[in-house]
This record gives structure tokens, C-alpha cells and sequence, in this order.
């Protein structure tokens, strides 16, 4: 018994360090994350080392609990201002979108495999969902400088769909388990009903336990190494709160992390670094569990219909669904493509997919299966691709200051202020000689080992530590003056456009100058206020406006968020780069109906030329005669 316990703990401990090294290699090549760790799970599984793991409950157990700790530590770093300005899009995405995408799956499920239409729509709800964890990983991991709204819409979509799925998922076990085939109006009834009491409670119990958490934390003066350990039993108990009175537990904890992460909340950066090692762990476990889980052998019978499902949800279900949510929202095609492309399936599709095998369905294996194999094709295709597509869309964008090295120290007491320490790097504003502003008078100059009032240091100079104890409104100000210059690539250097407008200048004068048929309420705007608009009512660094020949761009914004600076593209990016057509629906539409005006326009022509072929004929007959 003693030996079996360090036996499990070493080959435990021993996964979960090669999982953490394996990230070395995701970060170094640009490799899917999860397809990593999932391959290590099924290299250790019954195929691989050996180790059987065949514990269906205990799998969606352990998974449930990281899904939980993951989506509160999305929410926890999700900043409300992101939220306004892609929160729209990004829930119609969460929402609707699930729903468009597991029913179009579940066609291709139908006519492929031997399923009926609940279990087809069933494996298509558990595949309907992107991955929080893989989305934000090859964002970031890549380096990837992304138009801010796409972004956020990216990353608040894949941290808010998991309630949905889970949902459709979870009824449609209990459905299918019950023995019924409930006709289309009743089980369209039951899913509507269902959907708004879990829903509903889990918003409310998600609201109230984010609201106790900050006062809880505010009220008792914890330890700080007690701190952490506090808010992650918090958060894991609004999770299982939610669930036990019949919500969403999974909406709860992420909504009680967003009220948390955006209040001010006692020790927030530290609870922000403790919660990150929490999700990076909770991801490799989550992971590794799900592959050991999985046997590699029994794909084989199956792997052609699945890899066809992986396909049609990446090539026509994803870019369909997303295209339709879209379109309210005025994303340019190019955004609307790399969107439906950077639907990558993951550990929530697998784990969803395992909820047949606890429902007892007759073909719960067959569908956990082919689940897990779409979620393969997925990493494999679109995982691998991210990077390029974006750069071939013209999405990516050039960086605004250089690198920045930067530690934000916590003080007890220091509530709205922090303490920042900056490392002077060669080339940036204040290594040039740039005085900093009076409100953030240095406290403290280290040179070579030597601590010094800042009065004493006289000009600063690379290398040199500073700290600052400011408010928490400047800390962008400063960054701005401590960055080294920007290096941009000559390939970008037109991204910002041709030449620079005022924004205080009238919208009317681009009506007068370009035409791009503005309305009557929108002339009477300046052009900033014209791009706030249609942006949503915020605008960030880089944003884009297409208005007919031209395009516009936020070349800088205030703190408040006003356009200070605006570019002008008399070269628009739709125009100038070419959208697969599998990644823009609208794309094809257009092709489509191009084709069938030619077709109708050789029609006319041969139709208008008949008549005249026949005059001359017989002109000619007769002549002869």
C-alpha cells in the first residue's frame, strides 16, 4: 500500500513536470499547448506506458474542477472595458452561436455515422464550443499582436460558451437516457425552459458570491499566503453553490471572477499571480486526465467519419455560424475570417463528451470517441495556422512601444496607488533625457548596487532601477517613458495608413472629400466621434472603420479613451487581401452571385442573338432561292 502511493505520486509528479517542459516547446515553435498535453496523456495511457485509466466519473470530476478554476481565473482577468467593448458580439457568439454550430454539426454526425438525430445533436453540442485555455495560449504564445477587438471578442467568447454547451450537452444525456423521442416543439420547449432556469440562477448566484468575495477578503486580515488559498475555496464554492440549486455552476464562478477582478479587490495582484500558477495547473491535470482516459486503438474503425465531422465543423459549420452572429456587428470580412478560424476545440469538447458514458447511452464510448478525434483535427489544423492567417488578413499589429521591463510591487494600505519599479532601458524617453511629470516623482534610484533620492541620481540612465509610488490611473503614462523605442517592420509601416486627419475635423469633409455615404446624423459628427460609433462607442489603438474607398484608423487614444490621432487608407484591406472562401460565407455569396449574373447575362445574349441568327439564315435561304 506505502509503495503504491509514492508509485503514483512519482508518475504523477513525473506527467505533470513533462508537461510544464513541453510548454518550452509550444512556446518556442508556436505548437498547440493542449495537443501537447494531451499527446503526453495518451503516450503515458493503456497504448502508451501502460497505465490504465478507465474511470469515467472521476475523469469528468477532476475535469470539472480545473474547467472551475480555469473560467474564474478568465474572469478575474477580464477588464470590464473589454467587456463593453466586445461583449455584444462575444455573447451573441457564446450563445447563439453554440447553438447554430451544434445543429449544423449535427447534420454532417447524421448522414456520416450511424447516430440518430438526438445523439448526433448531442456530439455536436460537445464539440460546439472553443477552448478558453488553447484560444488564449496561441494568441499569446505566438506573439501575436492582434486588433484589440478581435481579441477581446476571441477571448470573451471562449471564456462565456462553456455554459451554453455544457447545457445543451447535459439535456440532451437526460433526454436521450429517459428512453424518449420527444417530438421537435417538445423538446424545443424543454431546452428554451431549461435554459433560462440554469442560466438565470447561475447569473445570480454568480453576481452575489463575486460581490461576498470582495467584501469577504475586505473585511478579514488574512495572512498573505492565506489570502490566495481563501479566495480559490470562495470561488470553487459559488461554482458548486450554483450547481447544487439547479444553475449554471460554470457561469457562476466565471461572472463571480469578473465581479471580483474588476473591483477593488485587497491584494489583487498578488491573488492575480496565484491564480494563473492555479490555472496553468488545473490545465495540465485537466489535460493529461482526458488523454490517459482515451485509448488510441479503438479510433481506427472511426477515424475517417470523425476526421470528416473535424473538418465540417472547421471549413462550413464554424465560418456559418459565425458569420451569421456577425453580421449585426460590422466586423470586416478579414476580422469575421480570422474569427471563424480561431475556433479551436479543446478540453471542454472532450470533457462534454464524456457525459454520455455517465448517462449510460449505448453508444456513449462511440461518441466520447469521435469528440475526442474532431478535437485533434482541430488543434492539428487551425492550431498550427493561427499565426499566418492572421499575418496574410493584415491583422496583426505593430507594436506601440518596445520592450518594457516592469514590476508592480504591492504595499500594505496603498489602496488605488502602486508601487512600480521600472528598469531604465537603453533608447527609451527618460534614457534620452525625458523629465517625468511631478505626479510621479521617483521615491527611489538604484545604480550599480547604490540606493539614491532621486534628486541626488540627476539624469537616469539605462540600466538604472526606479521606483515610483503613483496612482492607479497613470501606470500607461509612465510605461510610455520607460519603453525603448519601437522597431517597426517594413512591412507594417503602412499599416497606419497613407496620411494623418484630425479627429476634431467634421465627418462631413470625408462625405465632400471620398463619398463613403454617410447619413445625415453622422455628417454632423467629428471624425472622432464618427469612429467611436461605429466602434461600438469605444475605441482602442489600431481599431479600423471601413467607410466605402477608404478605411480609418486609430493611430492613438487618450486615457479616457478619445481618438487623438487617425489615420487615412485610401487603400482598404478588404480590397486588398483575398479571404478563402471557406472562411467568409459573404465571400461566397458574393462569388455565387457573380456567377450567376455572368451565366444569366450569356443567357440574354444568346437569347437577343437568336433571332438575328434566324433572319440572316433565311435572308440567306433566300438569296440562294
Amino acid at each position: 500500500m506505502g509503495q503504491s502511493i509514492y508509485l503514483v505520486t512519482l508518475i504523477g509528479t513525473a506527467l505533470v513536470l513533462a508537461a510544464a517542459f513541453s510548454s518550452l516547446i509550444a512556446f518556442r515553435f508556436g505548437a498547440p499547448l493542449l495537443l501537447l498535453f494531451l499527446g503526453l496523456g495518451l503516450l503515458a495511457g493503456v497504448d502508451g506506458l501502460g497505465i490504465q485509466f478507465d474511470n469515467a466519473p472521476l475523469a469528468y470530476f477532476v475535469g470539472s474542477l480545473a474547467l472551475a478554476l480555469i473560467l474564474f481565473e478568465s474572469g478575474f482577468g477580464t477588464p470590464i472595458a473589454v467587456l463593453r467593448q466586445a461583449g455584444a458580439p462575444a455573447l451573441s457568439l457564446a450563445t447563439v452561436g453554440v447553438v447554430l454550430t451544434a445543429g449544423i454539426v449535427s447534420v454532417a454526425v447524421y448522414y456520416l455515422t450511424d447516430l440518430g438525430w438526438l445523439e448526433s445533436l448531442l456530439l455536436g453540442a460537445a464539440v460546439a464550443s472553443t477552448d478558453a485555455a488553447a484560444v488564449f495560449f496561441l494568441l499569446r504564445a505566438g506573439n501575436l499582436h492582434i486588433r484589440e477587438r478581435v481579441r477581446s471578442t476571441l477571448e470573451i467568447e471562449s471564456g462565456t460558451n462553456d455554459p451554453i454547451a455544457i447545457f445543451l450537452t447535459i439535456m440532451l444525456v437526460e433526454i436521450i437516457a429517459a428512453g424518449s423521442d420527444p417530438a421537435a416543439e417538445v423538446l424545443l420547449v424543454d431546452l428554451i425552459s431549461g435554459f433560462f432556469v440554469q442560466m438565470g440562477l447561475g447569473a445570480i448566484v454568480g453576481l452575489l458570491g463575486g460581490i461576498a468575495i470582495v467584501r469577504l477578503v475586505g473585511r478579514f486580515n488574512l495572512d498573505q499566503g492565506l489570502m490566495p488559498i481563501f479566495v480559490l475555496a470562495l470561488s470553487l464554492l459559488v461554482f458548486a453553490a450554483g450547481g447544487a440549486i439547479g444553475g449554471s455552476g460554470f457561469l457562476a464562478v466565471y461572472l463571480a471572477g469578473l465581479v471580483a477582478g474588476n473591483s477593488n479587490i485587497r491584494a489583487a495582484a498578488s491573488l492575480k499571480r496565484f491564480q494563473e500558477g492555479v490555472s496553468w495547473l488545473a490545465q495540465i491535470i485537466m489535460f493529461l486526465v482526458l488523454g490517459l482516459f482515451a485509448t488510441p486503438s479503438q479510433f481506427l474503425g472511426i477515424l475517417p467519419a470523425a476526421i470528416a465531422i473535424g473538418l465540417f465543423l472547421i471549413f462550413i459549420a464554424r465560418p456559418v455560424a459565425v458569420w451569421l452572429c456577425l453580421l449585426p456587428f460590422r466586423f470586416p470580412r478579414q476580422e469575421t475570417a480570422f474569427i471563424s478560424w480561431v475556433g479551436l476545440r479543446g478540453a471542454v469538447s472532450i470533457l462534454l463528451a464524456i457525459t454520455p458514458l455517465l448517462g449510460g447511452l449505448a453508444n456513449g464510448r462511440l461518441i466520447f470517441e469521435m469528440a475526442f478525434i474532431v478535437v485533434l483535427v482541430s488543434l492539428v489544423i487551425q492550431g498550427w495556422t493561427i499565426g499566418p492567417l492572421a499575418r496574410r488578413l493584415g491583422l496583426i499589429v505593430p507594436k506601440r512601444t518596445g520592450p518594457l521591463d516592469k514590476v508592480e510591487l504591492e504595499l500594505p494600505g496603498s489602496a488605488h496607488h502602486e508601487l512600480l519599479a521600472y528598469t531604465v532601458v537603453a533608447g527609451s524617453p527618460v534614457a534620452r533625457g525625458e523629465r517625468i511629470p511631478r505626479w510621479a516623482r521617483p521615491s527611489l534610484v538604484v545604480r550599480d548596487g547604490r540606493s539614491m533620492k532621486y534628486q541626488e541620481a540627476g539624469r537616469l540612465v539605462a540600466g538604472d532601477h526606479v521606483y515610483i509610488f503613483v496612482s492607479d490611473r497613470y501606470p500607461r503614462l509612465l510605461d510610455k517613458l520607460f519603453a525603448s523605442r519601437t522597431e517597426v517592420d517594413p512591412d507594417d509601416a503602412d499599416f497606419f495608413g497613407a496620411f494623418a486627419v484630425d479627429p476634431d475635423h467634421s465627418a462631413d469633409e470625408l462625405e465632400a472629400n471620398y463619398e463613403p455615404g454617410l447619413t445625415e446624423a453622422e455628417r454632423k459628427l467629428t471624425i472622432g466621434q464618427l469612429m467611436q460609433q461605429r466602434l461600438g462607442g469605444h475605441a482602442e489603438y489600431a481599431d479600423r472603420v471601413s467607410l466605402g474607398a477608404i478605411d480609418l484608423i486609430v493611430r492613438d487614444v487618450d486615457e479616457e479613451g478619445t481618438v487623438t490621432s487617425v489615420g487615412i487608407s485610401l487603400e482598404p484591406s478588404p480590397s486588398t487581401v483575398t479571404i478563402p472562401a471557406f472562411l467568409s460565407p459573404a465571400e461566397l455569396v458574393d462569388r455565387v452571385r457573380e456567377r450567376l449574373k455572368r451565366r444569366r447575362a450569356a443567357a440574354e445574349a444568346t437569347a437577343s442573338s437568336a433571332p438575328a441568327a434566324a433572319e440572316a439564315k433565311s435572308d440567306g435561304e433566300v438569296g440562294t432561292s
